[in-house]
């Protein structure tokens, strides 16, 4: 099918008087530069300030490509915004202009995302099922059987029957009405093939040529080989600042002694033996004991040197594993699926999870990192095992054959884009030629580098003029105990000048409790809220209903949370949000950069924690209305050497070291917000 030769400055200027926006210069040069990287076939990293409306300049040249093009997000947030909100609205925009441009769409999730008719009408025969069956008056009964019926309900209506649309659960509660990839019986074989969840959207996608889905979703069809996505020409990573560490999570293993015991029982009425007094389930459950006496001896933390005990078991488990998969029957001919074949399926899905991670783990790759997880209240430990890097991969397996566009806010760290081309595969450029704009030709050290544009199309904001970066030069750096009295102090007297209009983003829970404790105390006619006193959706609205009010947390906060307007005109952040020197991954990262001859220190955990600080300080200005101040309590970002990097990869904002002065801007605020209300 040939290329629909619509100029894409021209559908985008219909878009977006369409759906009542205001067309920006960013918004422009993005979509001409996403047009050209699809048409040239090369790959582009834009970032584009909050704002800047990227998802259209992206969303427009995706639709008039010729071929497939596929979007991934990291988050559910920003995926339900495109599926939502986005895409139909350009899409009624775009076809009664242009009836000509193909503007099919479809979503596609990994299979566990999809209730599994299945799996709620006939059940799994093992003891975890037979259970709920027998108890349905206990709560994970009680939430099953809505489950169940919300399944029901979804088949008879033409829904999707994803996860997301599900009544609230637990992710307990969800495994016993979903599976995953190797449980599944397959389409062919399923009693209800025809009306599977996965398999409509799989058919919808097939249809579309707009196909929304999630990072993980992309690395396991791409690096992990796991077809998934219908074949597609282009890929569109949206919050990219993110993939990385999302295709890292979809790479790693876990396992669980409990997890070994489990696919022991549910293989006992399948599997046999020659030898009568023992089977090969048996020997597996014998391996899982030995697991988790070796376990039992370990430390948490990252290994080394894999212990003996541990090791023999990792082997043992294996071997186990494999010598049961072997001892299963035969899967039939091809046809409708009896309640032995799925529990027999299933069963062997289980056995067959069991065997890959514990070979994974046995091999004890050089280029993959092992350790033991403490666990926690009613979780127990458990071996995890994740790549050392994911760069090799994402060029050998998705860069190499597709145009990929990454796109994020955030995306310059320390000024360039180095830090993130690094990090996915794409080497540094080094030189653009100064007459096409393209990158120059290699040097010796890059020959294998792929081709890549990188640009920034600023953002509507002027943070000159509508925020200021606050850094309390004059406090002890952090320390290891948490925040100190110093500390609280300049917490309380910003808090208070603000009037609250405050998100305080802390590195630990502790230290973000330790904070909401200190300002309950202070200033008690403030209202204090913390993360974890109730689910964040709570949390933020009577944030944002009150503008008397402080929300204090960790993590979800910094980069999940946008609250526009009065509600937020003070973020406090505690101290650089370096990885934990204990972190397994992020210390076998640094150390390899460090044996390579890189500065491991600078690649891995300054260019992590410039990341978190670009995302956290971008939670102030989200329109051209905001105004506020970034209060950073860490003097290493204004004295030590890495600072200037950090500083590079924040938003251009007006910077100060004089406390007083802030607080009089934020008095100034607070008293004008109170006037005008």
């Amino acid at each position: 099918m040939p290329a629909v030769r619509l100029p894409t400055t021209q559908v985008l200027g219909t878009a977006v008087a369409a759906l009542g926006g205001e067309e920006r210069a960013g918004q422009v040069a993005m979509a001409e530069a996403v047009t050209d990287a699809l048409t040239r076939h090369r790959h582009l990293v834009v970032q584009a300030g909050t704002g800047t409306g990227k998802s259209l300049a992206y969303l427009v040249p995706a639709l008039l490509h010729d071929q497939r093009v596929v979007v991934a997000t990291a988050t559910l947030a920003l995926q339900h915004q495109l599926v939502e909100r986005d895409i139909p609205r350009l899409v009624e925009a775009v076809a009664e202009k242009h009836p000509e441009v193909d503007t099919s769409y479809a979503v596609l999730k990994g299979r566990s995302n999809y209730a599994c008719l299945h799996r709620i009408r006939e059940g799994v025969p093992d003891e975890e099922q037979a259970a709920l069956v027998e108890v349905p008056r206990s709560t994970l009964g009680k939430k099953v059987l809505e489950l169940r019926a919300w399944a029901e309900q979804e088949a008879e209506s033409g829904g999707t029957g994803e996860r997301d649309r599900a009544p609230r659960h637990t992710d307990r509660e969800w495994r016993q009405v979903s599976v995953s990839h190797r449980e599944c019986l397959g389409a062919s074989r399923c009693p209800f093939g025809e009306e599977c969840f996965v398999e409509a959207a799989r058919e919808q996608a097939h249809r579309s040529h707009l196909i929304v889905t999630n990072h993980s979703l992309l690395a396991i069809d791409a690096i992990e080989g796991v077809p998934m996505i219908p074949d597609y020409d282009v890929v569109v990573i949206d919050e990219a600042h993110e993939v990385v560490a999302r295709v890292t999570q979809a790479a790693t293993d876990e396992l669980l002694a409990s997890d070994v015991d489990r696919a022991s029982r549910r293989s006992r009425r399948y599997v046999a033996s020659e030898d009568a007094e023992t089977s090969p389930a048996d020997d597996l459950a014998d391996a899982g004991d030995a697991l988790a006496a070796a376990i039992a001896e370990c430390r948490p933390g990252r290994f080394d040197e894999v212990p003996e005990m541990l090791s023999d078991a990792l082997v043992l488990v294996r071997d186990a594993a494999r010598a049961c998969l072997s001892a299963y029957p035969k899967e039939g001919d091809a046809g409708p699926a009896t309640e032995a074949d799925a529990g027999r399926t299933q069963a062997r899905g289980s056995v067959q999870e069991v065997f890959v991670t514990a070979e994974r783990m046995a091999a004890r790759s050089e280029h993959d990192v092992l350790w033991l997880h403490e666990g926690g209240d009613r979780i127990p430990p458990r071996l995890c095992v994740a790549p050392l890097e994911v760069w090799g991969p994402m060029r050998d397996k998705l860069l190499t054959d597709k145009a990929v566009v990454m796109t994020s806010a955030t995306l310059m760290l320390g000024g360039d884009f180095n830090a993130i081309a690094t990090s996915v595969g794409l080497r540094p450029i080094e030189r653009i030629d100064a007459v096409t704009g393209d990158p120059a030709a290699p040097g010796d050290d890059q020959r294998d580098a792929l081709p890549w544009v990188g640009l920034d199309v600023g953002s509507p904001f002027d943070y000159g003029q509508q925020a200021i970066l606050y850094v309390a030069r004059h406090l002890p750096p952090p320390g290891r105990d948490g925040l100190g009295e110093a500390q609280l102090d300049e917490i309380a007297s910003l808090v208070d000048a603000a009037d609250g209009r405050t998100l305080g983003l802390f590195s630990s829970r502790r230290a973000a409790e330790a904070a909401a404790e200190a300002i309950r105390e202070r200033l008690p006619h403030l209202t204090t809220l913390a993360q974890g006193e109730a689910q964040l959706p709570e949390l933020a609205r009577q944030f944002v209903g009150d503008p008397h009010t402080c929300l204090f947390g960790t993590l979800s906060l910094w980069q999940g949370l946008d609250v526009p307007g009065e509600t937020c005109q003070l973020v406090l952040i505690d101290r650089i949000p370096f990885p934990r020197p204990d972190d397994p991954l992020m210390s076998a990262r640094q150390r390899a950069a460090d044996r390579e001859g890189r500065n491991g220190f600078m690649q891995v955990a300054a260019t992590h924690a410039a990341l978190l600080l670009a995302q956290g300080t971008g939670r102030l200005i989200r329109t051209t209305t905001d105004r506020g101040v970034v209060a950073i309590l860490d003097p290493r970002l204004a004295t030590a050497r890495y600072g200037e990097f950090l500083k590079a990869s924040l938003p251009p904002m007006w910077t100060t070291y004089d406390g007083d002065l802030v607080r009089q801007a934020l008095a100034r605020l607070a008293q004008a917000e109170a006037a005008a209300g």
